[in-house]
């Protein structure tokens, strides 16, 4: 290749392509967690790391760990790296452009015979959608020492319980405690996402850094109705729980537009009995909402919640809510930031600074060590879509940004 090539980039498309093989399934990408895609993915990105000289294994929750010893033994980890879990019917590179930009860095290092002056890791995580069971972030909040063994107990829709799906898939639940880092262990978090977002195809720039992540608050709610005959019963007279709902719906919107900075999703509805002929007597519903500033978020929260009770008495069905999740807000690290802003510069790039709406796994390992996140320009803001996409050359900018970001944080030459 010439040195015009993007060699880098296309080695990470080149992975990526691969990984996307390994589906639940088939005809669109879906890998959920500890499903059988996401441990033929796991076993993937375990060879990829092992040819490329790390030391590497599956831990007891099933994030995929390589390491580089740094000049000697045992010193504190940068750790580079994502997620391999997705959405339904998802993308390609949410999650797994982290992962593979950071095992190229790590070939890259290899392949120039570099001793850092700290060990480097990436990761694989493999829980940070949320999307098979009532969890948050599971597999980072195991190394950050926060995961709820309660979670295990949980179940999906299936009705199988995370602890049988975990021993299933060959992880330990009992070990999971001892995945928990000493903050002295990590010298650093550095995670490669796609922005999920327009503004950088807005502003013409391939990356962006990420200046803090939204705090998110998710619920599960029921509105408890009356299931009749739907031919019977006047209109006056019903106990809707779906028309309750829809009202809930459209007051979730009006109050998340009257605060700048939030937002509010009504993402997900479970109608019982669902028949065309009977009145709904009772329906499901998720609630999430995200906000930059605290108070915002818990004052939108507290505001819907408010609105939800007085629509069900109003309409004479019942309400309830179950809050499941609960992340603050998190600023990144200034020191961190501040290195992959002058990675970038050199390479000829304006990065913008902007936070991100979505969570990410970088919000549980900020608990243990600085951390900090790159955006990639994804084409029309798109993710958690079939659609989502990036170009060679910029993933190929995002690895020379993170390359050159580890090496200036080893004080190594460019």
């Amino acid at each position: 290749m010439t040195e015009t090539t993007p060699r880098l980039g296309a080695r990470v498309m080149a992975l990526i392509d691969d990984l996307a093989r390994h589906t639940d399934e088939p005809g669109r990408l879906t890998r959920l967690y500890l499903s059988p895609a996401h441990r033929a993915t796991a076993e993937a990105v375990l060879g990829l790391m092992r040819d490329a000289g790390l030391s590497a294994r599956i831990d007891a929750a099933g994030s995929v760990v390589g390491r580089i010893e740094g000049r000697e033994p045992g010193l504190p980890a940068l750790v580079l790296g994502s997620h391999i879990d997705s959405v339904v019917d998802a993308g390609r590179y949410d999650g797994p452009l982290g992962v593979v930009t950071g095992l190229v860095v790590a070939e890259e290092i290899r392949a120039r015979g570099l001793a850092l002056p700290f060990a480097l890791e990436v990761v694989a995580f493999g829980d940070e959608e949320n999307v098979r069971f009532p969890t948050s972030l599971s597999t980072s909040k195991a190394w950050a020492g926060q995961y709820r063994m309660e979670w295990l107990e949980g179940r999906d829709a299936a009705g199988t319980s995370l602890r049988e799906a975990l021993t299933q898939f060959g992880g330990d639940p009992d070990g999971i405690p001892a995945l928990a880092r000493a903050r002295e262990a990590i010298a650093g978090y550095l995670e490669v996402h796609i922005e999920q977002g327009p503004a950088l195809e807005a502003a013409v720039q391939p990356v962006g850094v990420v200046s803090a992540i939204a705090g998110l608050t998710r619920a599960r709610c029921t509105v408890t109705g009356e299931a009749n005959h739907a031919g019977t019963v006047p209109m006056g007279m019903r106990r809707d729980a779906l028309a309750a709902v829809a009202e809930m719906a459209l007051a979730v919107e009006r109050l998340s537009e009257g605060v700048a900075g939030t937002v509010a999703t009504v993402g997900s509805l479970t109608v019982v009995p669902g028949a065309v002929n009977v009145i709904p007597g009772q329906v499901d519903f998720s609630l999430d909402v995200r906000a930059p500033v605290e108070a915002d978020r818990h004052g939108l929260f507290a505001a819907i919640q408010a609105a939800c009770r007085a629509i069900a008495q109003r309409r004479g069905v019942g309400f309830a809510s179950e809050t499941y999740m609960d992340n603050a807000a998190v600023a990144l690290d200034p020191g961190l930031q501040a290195a992959l802003d002058r990675s970038a510069r050199r390479l000829g790039f304006a990065p913008l600074r902007l936070p991100s709406g979505a969570t990410h796994d970088a919000v549980a390992m900020a608990a243990i060590g600085p951390s900090a996140m790159l955006f990639v320009r994804c084409r029309g803001g798109i993710s958690h879509n079939p659609a989502e996409s990036i170009t060679l050359e910029d993933a190929d900018a995002a690895t020379r940004v993170l390359l050159g970001t580890v090496l200036d944080l080893a004080g190594l030459p460019q």
